[in-house]
């Protein structure tokens, strides 16, 4: 499909400006800019519009006529960068993986372009981690650093996409390896957390060396604006699924996740704004979405909340939680909203996959964190069975932290406006469990027309929570 040609004439009558490019000895090249849908999301708070690219117009590149080869994992990565290039360098392209398995290492895609797997179309991807270096500015549990590159990787980017019908997998087995944490990756942890205590420059904080075993995300967008994805299927994960980090205007739809390892979530938004996540499938080893925005001193330099985040009809099979905040939060986190989402599991634990659902809501941070947590809203929501319950609180959540490093900075972290409603669950053992800080309690919190079938425990729990209220 080639892109349609319009006159400069007609685009400067109806007021769109095109970008020209003068190559030597040849006249001035006009591309015709991308264009955005506005998409507007209902929310109980100002929700922007979000601009999500159109690449309708777009020119096709398919892999194949750049020497992709499907059992050839070298020549497929340099067709895959050469279709991108080209479809960045003419202002805007869909780099087309036809039918077929095409093994491959990192893949980093550019401004104005989409990745398109077609139906039956699956790329796999290597577990072997020179596949992914030189090493790339990222992260790792809410800290920057340079790292090996995720598996697919977009940094600084407007306008960039991953759709089509087709499977993003990855190969596992060393991955698997390293989930079990050695010591040597645990020092790691200790050693970047300390490079970012004394704020030292992130290029300097190299982690794809030696036995560090940080494992990278599978897909991050880094810096990037109008982010698309779009009915794609994933299978496996290294690390964190799908995390845009400090990105803005991010549309995830239709995607469908089934990921069991270590630190398995399906989305992180991080430090990110105006995000929809909708009509996705999660089938998750840790949380199904977890919005976050930094961890302690990192995130207080960067300092940019998450702010405008919409699940809605989404479906999990499997997952700790229906929706995280935090605990990685040291930025902030305000305006979320769950709504009209489903956990469709049993619920118990059982021989393979089976991950039981802890909480549907879940605000975990520590005294570490700082930042905030404001005006958080879940509404019309079911689930079978949970291990927890359908709201939880938990202000001293430190995992390993807690024996890795001592409390070097005391910031409580501010949560208030919490509010919960037409929620029915199966059975749980409770509905609510609040655990504040008697320095600064939870605040303005309400349930309305939450029932829960069968309780295992106490209804309620409240520890140092001001203004209260519950109704039927």
């Amino acid at each position: 499909m080639l892109t349609k040609s319009i006159s400069r004439r007609s685009l400067i009558l109806t007021g769109c400006a095109l970008p020209v490019v003068a190559t030597p000895g040849m006249a001035a090249v006009v591309r015709p800019q991308l264009k955005h849908n506005q998409l507007s999301v209902p929310a109980p708070f100002d929700m922007p519009s979000i601009g999500v690219p159109d690449f309708s117009a777009s020119r096709q590149f398919v892999i194949t006529d750049y020497g992709a080869v499907p059992d050839d994992k070298r020549r497929n990565k340099i067709a895959i960068s050469k279709a991108i290039s080209e479809a960045h360098s003419v202002g805007s392209g869909v780099v087309v993986v036809p039918p077929g398995t095409w093994e491959v290492g990192s893949i980093h895609l550019r401004s104005n372009v989409n990745l398109h797997l077609a139906k039956g179309a699956t790329l796999l991807f290597s577990d072997d981690p020179k596949d992914y270096l030189p090493a790339v500015q990222t992260s790792w549990e809410g800290i920057e650093c340079f790292n090996y590159s995720p598996l697919i990787y977009a940094f600084n980017c407007r306008n960039v996409a991953i759709t089509g019908s087709g499977t993003l997998q990855a190969r596992l087995d060393l991955w698997k390896i390293w989930y079990a944490r050695p010591k040597a990756h645990m020092d790691a942890l200790v050693e970047l957390y300390q490079l970012a205590r004394h704020n030292v420059a992130v290029a300097k904080r190299q982690m794809a060396t030696g036995e560090k075993n940080l494992r990278p995300h599978f897909i991050q967008f880094n810096r990037c604006q109008n982010v698309l994805v779009e009915d794609v299927s994933i299978v496996g994960s290294p690390f964190w699924t799908l995390h845009p980090l400090l990105c803005r205007d991010v549309v995830i739809r239709r995607l469908n996740v089934f990921a069991h390892g270590h630190n398995n979530d399906g989305v992180d938004p991080e430090m990110s704004q105006n995000v929809l996540i909708e009509d996705c499938k999660f089938d998750q080893g840790d949380d199904a979405v977890s919005v976050k925005s930094g961890r302690d001193m990192d995130a207080w330099r960067l300092g940019v909340p998450a702010k405008n985040v919409v699940m809605r009809n989404c479906r999990i099979v499997n997952g700790h939680q229906m929706m995280a905040i935090g605990s990685e939060l040291s930025a902030g986190i305000e305006n979320v909203l769950v709504d009209d989402c489903h956990f469709v599991g049993s619920g118990k634990l059982r021989e393979g996959t089976t991950v039981p659902m802890n909480n549907l809501l879940f605000v975990k941070t520590n005294e570490r964190r700082g930042g905030y947590v404001k005006n958080i809203h879940m509404s019309h929501v079911t689930a079978t069975a949970l291990e927890g319950g359908v709201l939880a609180v938990a202000t001293d959540v430190l995992y390993q932290w807690k024996t890795l490093l001592p409390t070097y900075e005391r910031r409580l972290t501010p949560i208030r406006d919490i509010h919960v409603s037409d929620v029915n669950v199966g059975t749980a053992q409770f509905r609510c469990s609040i655990l504040g800080e008697a320095d600064m309690p939870v605040r303005d919190v309400t349930l309305e027309k939450v029932k829960v079938k069968t309780l295992l425990s106490a209804p309620l729990t409240l520890q140092h929570v001001e203004k209260f209220a519950e109704t039927e």
